[in-house]
């Protein structure tokens, strides 16, 4: 099979063989990311640990992942997706099963801020993808990837506990987790053995440097370091989170230097951007290799409103459902979980929408079913009919998860050799979004968490007023120096 060969989804050969590959990884990272959750309070008795140290878990398994999906687009766009999907499988394992034989909540932590690397799987894939499939079929590939793989943690939650029985005793959790990791060890090594970067007789194109984003004009470079800022607050945000002033997890004098690190760090990866970009200033890059960061930015914004609400109410919703009907948290759960689950086909559906009538008239109705979505869901009380609630979770869960398909159907058509890089960034936002609307969750009823995602919802309308819709071809430079010209349109 060939690049040009038609999408047919259940073929198992050429480009649709890189496809199931990609999704099974990215799957595999989120059975090893959440492989704790399920079975949190076995590990809790096991460990003997308390209520807050087990919230400090579920911090401490996000905090790592906001930088690692910058670091890791980084070197997927340097070393290729195939080296650093295959790496990450296999380096991840390490912490999983160091986690699985934890004897202490110290051991248990560190384990766990470790396998937050894991989380940032998703962004290799974006890249993989973009290489083996044509702009037509972008959109609808991007969403199988995302839509399917995302389902891992799902899929943690239905079969670790049982799995954690049928190993039986005390430690059933720990084989459980461990088995995790042997999965993940596995298929790393299939995923190299299998895989390649990039179809037969095509080029893998490189940025020219890997310590940051590449800009084309003086503007740009100004707004991405803008947009740093954000990357490094949500880690603020973190440390405040585990500070005196909140979990009191860690010491005063802790909290301050990790606070002082983290500014240092901001200032050196702004100067680094510099730089990497400072010859703008006095050779501007030829036209038929510009492209626009404001594109990046407005991405950004929409993936923190749609991803990073997802995972928030993923998180709240079966205590939203217990807590305003009155049901036994089995229940709640049980009817949580539709919203989890409409990812297998939302994603995908988002996807191909954007493929079949554009991909900005498409984002552009997502967004607003998106911020009219969580406006419903505000207005839900306990007077709501049951399964009128549960109507509105899945329907705006569809309008969530298929805005997540459309962001990245866009984000591989920027710039070709540094789909990577801003898949990592914007992947990024997803999770400063989840860190945001959690913390506000911590000070506001539910309607008003919900009513503040429609805000940002309706926030990100308005900026993708200003999105260009893709067109035309993306011009990347060949090693001898002839200029390829890649449609996408």
């Amino acid at each position: 099979m060939s690049y040009t060969d038609r999408f047919q989804l259940f073929s198992f050969t050429g480009k649709m063989k890189v496809l199931h590959l990609s999704w099974v990884a990215f799957f595999i990272t989120f059975i090893v990311w959440f492989n704790h959750a399920p079975l949190l309070m076995a590990i809790a008795d096991s460990l003997n640990i308390s209520i807050s140290e087990i919230k400090t878990l579920l911090i401490i398994n996000v905090a790592l992942t906001i930088p690692a999906r910058i670091i890791i687009g980084m070197l997927t766009d340097r070393y290729g997706p195939r080296l650093v999907y295959s790496s990450l499988l296999v380096l991840c394992s390490l912490p999983c099963f160091a986690f699985a034989i934890a004897d202490s909540f110290t051991q248990a932590a560190i384990a766990r801020f470790f396998l937050g690397f894991i989380g940032a799987g998703f962004v290799i894939g974006i890249r993989l993808i973009s290489e083996w499939f044509p702009h037509n079929e972008l959109g609808i590939a991007e969403g199988v990837y995302g839509g399917w793989g995302n389902f891992g943690s799902a899929a943690a939650a239905l079969t670790l506990p049982t799995l954690a029985l049928l190993f039986g005793g005390e430690d059933g959790w720990r084989y459980a987790v461990g088995l995790t990791g042997l999965l993940s060890l596995g298929f790393g090594i299939i995923f190299y053995q299998q895989v390649t970067d990039t179809p037969k007789g095509s080029t893998y194109f490189k940025p020219k440097h890997l310590g940051a984003i590449e800009v084309t004009s003086k503007g740009d470079l100004f707004l991405l370091m803008l947009m740093k800022l954000p990357l490094y607050g949500a880690l603020i945000l973190l440390v405040w989170k585990l500070s005196p002033e909140a979990a009191n997890i860690l010491s005063v004098a802790l909290s301050m230097s990790l606070y002082v690190c983290l500014a240092v760090l901001c200032f050196i990866d702004c100067y680094k951007a510099w730089q990497v970009n400072k010859t703008i200033f006095s050779k501007p890059v030829p036209k038929l290799h510009q492209y626009k960061f404001k594109q990046v930015t407005i991405l950004n914004i929409l993936y923190f409103a749609t991803f990073g609400s997802e995972l928030a109410v993923i998180s709240m919703l079966p205590l939203f459902f217990a807590e305003t009907f009155q049901l036994n948290p089995v229940t709640a759960g049980l009817l949580a979980s539709a919203y989890a689950f409409m990812n297998v086909m939302s994603r995908p559906g988002g996807g191909w929408l954007s493929d079949r009538f554009g991909r900005k008239p498409v984002l552009l109705i997502l967004t607003a079913g998106l911020a009219i979505g969580y406006f419903v869901m505000g207005m839900v009380d306990s007077e709501w009919p049951l399964w009128l609630a549960v109507v509105a979770a899945m329907t705006c869960s569809f309008f969530v998860q298929s805005g997540e398909g459309a962001v990245f159907a866009v984000v591989p058509l920027i710039k070709r050799r540094l789909t990577g890089q801003i898949a990592g960034m914007t992947g990024a936002y997803g999770n400063i979004g989840a860190v945001t609307y959690l913390t506000i969750l911590s000070f506001v009823d539910y309607s008003n968490f919900f009513m503040v995602i429609a805000g940002t919802a309706l926030v990100g309308f308005i900026i993708l007023l200003w999105m260009d819709e893709p067109a035309g071809q993306i011009a990347e430079i060949n090693e001898d120096g002839t200029v390829e010209l890649i449609n996408v349109a």
